[in-house]
């Protein structure tokens, strides 16, 4: 079984943007580039949990999923080949890359990458934020955060990421403007979430969230400084019950920064439909509504 998002990976041509942008704006951590000098960002004391990777255009390029031990990435893997899904095991020099132990990849119906592992490396007490901060982020049994693919068919796109590899919905939101679905692997109230864009695969953002408002704050306030723009302003969504706003990135992508995320509890959790995303707040701005949401593609 998934136990959390462990870390992402994207490619562009403003790689070095992050150098700045991560740590000065989001309190994240530099960590050592990668071998492709990659800027690779540190969220907690989990060696790197974000990179970019140089790159000619804007790209997601992966997410990776932990598992809890060898024994149960190897019983999963051999789930998905029963399932028609037959994963890669990478070589050591990837693992090596990523910082794990073991790691099998594959490609969901619309080629989004995913990579199982176990064995994130880690060196305890290391984190040290980027900026002055309150706390750090929320990590650890809930992983790094959120991430929101844009899909073509959210109908299959739920077959396939919730029968197939096992995320548990939590809620969705559905309106005449608005149809996305949420699913979580863990206490965090989603991991994933899917958003319907017919004829397009993509990602949208990517959420982090501060252990204190104050930090929350206090990455709004920086905004003008870093010349970042706002997309969606402060507000509190429905269903998760977090205070947030969306930003942003040298990449293509947005991110969402969030506090107060609600916890779930599997075995008592009920999922619900809402109608609107938020109580109140997140409101598009100018810069969101002329800008593409996201990093998307057609499909084919």
């Amino acid at each position: 079984m998934i136990q959390e998002l462990s870390y992402v990976g994207f490619a562009s041509p403003a790689v070095d943007e992050w150098r700045t942008y991560g740590p000065g704006l989001l309190g994240a951590m530099l960590a050592p580039d990668g071998p492709d000098g990659s800027v690779r960002l540190a969220v907690d004391d989990i060696d790197h949990r974000i990179s970019i990777h140089p790159g000619p255009e804007d790209e997601f390029r992966y997410a990776g999923w932990g598992l809890a031990n060898e024994t149960d990435l190897h019983e999963f893997v051999d789930a998905l080949v029963d399932r028609g899904i037959a994963p890669t095991w990478a070589d050591l020099d990837l693992c090596r890359e990523r910082g794990v132990a073991e790691l099998a990849w594959f490609t969901d119906p619309w080629g989004l990458r995913h990579e199982l592992t176990w064995g994130k490396a880690a060196t305890p007490y290391s984190f040290r934020a980027g900026r002055a901060m309150r706390g750090g982020f929320v990590t650890g049994d809930q992983g790094l955060g959120h991430v929101v693919f844009q899909v073509p068919d959210l109908v299959a796109a739920n077959r396939f990421y919730a029968d197939a590899l096992g995320f548990r919905l939590s809620d969705r939101i559905v309106s005449d403007h608005f149809d996305v679905r949420f699913y979580h692997v863990n206490g965090r109230h989603h991991s994933l979430a899917l958003a319907e864009a017919p004829g397009h695969v993509g990602f949208n953002h990517l959420m982090l969230e501060y252990q204190s408002m104050d930090d929350l704050g206090k990455a709004i306030d920086l905004l003008r400084a870093f010349d970042v723009p706002t997309m969606q302003t402060l507000g509190r969504h429905s269903n998760d019950l977090m205070t947030s706003t969306y930003i942003g990135t040298p990449s293509g992508f947005q991110i969402e920064l969030g506090y107060g995320g609600l916890v779930v509890d599997d075995l008592s959790w009920t999922a619900r439909t809402y109608a609107e995303p938020s109580f109140w707040g997140h409101r598009f701005t100018r810069t969101a509504m002329t800008t593409r949401p996201g990093i998307l593609r057609p499909v084919g």
